[in-house]
């Protein structure tokens, strides 16, 4: 192996360490984000349905562009969530 072949591979390693890390920062920014919308539909009491509902779709527009193509995801994980505070909040069956 030459020592150029060596050289690259620690870099190489770096740049995957980079991307993970830039990963976990959306993971981070996209779960602050949800948590933020969940606490002011639980706790905002001049929340109206129209408005809470506007709020769910911002969400998940912002959720999707960070992560596109998890569309499904954000449906499985998320969504439930959102549907079980509008139910309590607004008394939805």
């Amino acid at each position: 192996m030459s020592q150029t072949s060596q050289n690259k591979e620690p870099e190489k390693r770096s740049q995957l360490e980079i991307e993970q890390e830039e990963e976990n920062r959306k993971i981070r920014r996209l779960q602050l984000m949800m948590n933020m919308v969940m606490s002011v539909l639980a706790q905002d009491e001049d929340l109206t349905l129209e408005q809470a509902s506007e709020m769910i779709a911002n969400a998940k527009t912002a959720a999707l562009a960070m992560f596109p193509d998890k569309e499904l995801a954000y449906d499985l994980i998320y969504r439930p969530r959102f549907q079980r505070l509008l139910n309590e909040r607004f008394r939805l069956q």
